[in-house]
């Protein structure tokens, strides 16, 4: 079964990661790198307009959330 299609950008998203912890270290590109201190773990983000939905699952995989507390997040 195919996930779900969500439509956010690599900026909201970054936004949302912020509101959990995370900070922005630094950007190459098209792509940002953001830290949770807490935790340890090191996400890279592509900041584009729309962000591929099996690109955003990898995502969420590595940042341990489930899919149904990262639309929590979205609603917020």
């Amino acid at each position: 079964m195919s996930p779900k299609p969500v439509l956010v950008s690599g900026r909201k998203l970054v936004n949302i990661f912020k509101k959990l912890g995370y900070e922005k270290v630094s950007q190459r590109g098209s792509h940002i790198k953001i830290k949770n201190y807490k935790t340890g773990s090191t996400l890279i983000i592509p900041d584009h307009k729309e962000i591929d939905c099996w690109t955003l699952k990898t995502i969420l995989k590595q940042a341990e959330i489930s899919d149904e507390g990262f639309n929590e997040y979205l609603k917020k």
